[in-house]
């Protein structure tokens, strides 16, 4: 998974992918519809985001409100300028102006401020400006918004509309071993057999143990008797690690590598 030193976090494929979801709906988005996309356990999923939330890289869920709608409200943004130094602090100020509902920072240019604010009529939106002068902001240009449109981040989701190779999450041991959890493929050759059955034919290798099944939010204790399906979520001791054949039966029949990803 994503990681870092001295308070740095790395983005690894599932945390992008985790980003894309959220950005195109986070409201109607649950942890179980995102696994199922990347092929990973619900309960990473929501890891993954409590980390991505520790990180401060999604640093809240807000609601779009379409004012007009709601009562006729218009929307009005003012392109500011204010003294460089004073930008942070004056964007903070401005926050508190009744109206005011975003404040945005530039680091460069003269309209270094923009302001969306919103008023049940011109007057309103008037008397915003006035606030605004009083705070030492120039106010250099102001357009009546129409309509805004947000948009998921492209380079963080599917490469194209095909379903990826499923995802892996794993977490290194030392000499080598790895905990990995994969994703059972539909024509993985341990699909519908047991433990016991994949083992006598080679397919489980001897030293390589399921340690837990995750089926349709249910967590399965493995036995011998144990039936593998397809789009199981296996949490497999690897004592070769996700490099070596311990996981090809768990795999399709062109053998593709799938995406590792180490918890350290």
């Amino acid at each position: 998974m994503g990681h870092g030193t001295d308070g740095s976090y790395r983005l690894d494929e599932i945390d992008r992918r985790i980003i894309y979801s959220l950005m195109t709906d986070a409201r109607n988005t649950s942890a179980p519809t995102i696994a199922e996309d990347v092929s990973v356990s619900g309960a990473t999923i929501r890891n993954r985001i409590s980390q991505l939330e520790d990180h401060d890289i999604i640093d809240g869920y807000h609601a779009t409100v379409d004012f007009e709608h709601a009562d006729g409200s218009l929307m009005n943004l003012f392109l500011c300028h204010a003294p460089f130094g004073d930008v942070e602090a004056l964007a903070r100020r401005i926050g508190t102006i009744p109206g005011v509902i975003n404040v945005r920072e530039l680091m460069g240019g003269r309209m270094n401020l923009h302001v969306l604010a919103v008023g049940t009529n011109t007057s309103d939106l008037r008397q915003i400006g006035r606030e605004l002068a009083t705070l030492d902001v120039e106010i250099e240009d102001e357009f009546l918004m129409q309509n805004e449109h947000d948009f998921p981040y492209g380079p963080y989701g599917p490469a194209d509309d095909r379903r990826r190779e499923p995802l892996a999450d794993s977490i290194s041991l030392a000499g080598g071993a790895e905990v990995v959890e994969v994703t059972v493929h539909e024509e993985a050759p341990i699909a519908e057999r047991t433990l016991e059955a994949a083992a006598d034919d080679g397919i489980l290798e001897a030293q390589t143990l399921v340690i837990a099944i995750e089926r349709d939010d249910t967590v399965i204790t493995p036995h011998g008797d144990t039936e593998i399906r397809p789009h199981d979520v296996v949490t497999v001791f690897s004592p070769n690690g996700t490099d070596e054949p311990a996981l090809t039966g768990f795999r399709g029949p062109d053998g593709t590598t799938q995406t590792a990803t180490r918890l350290t």
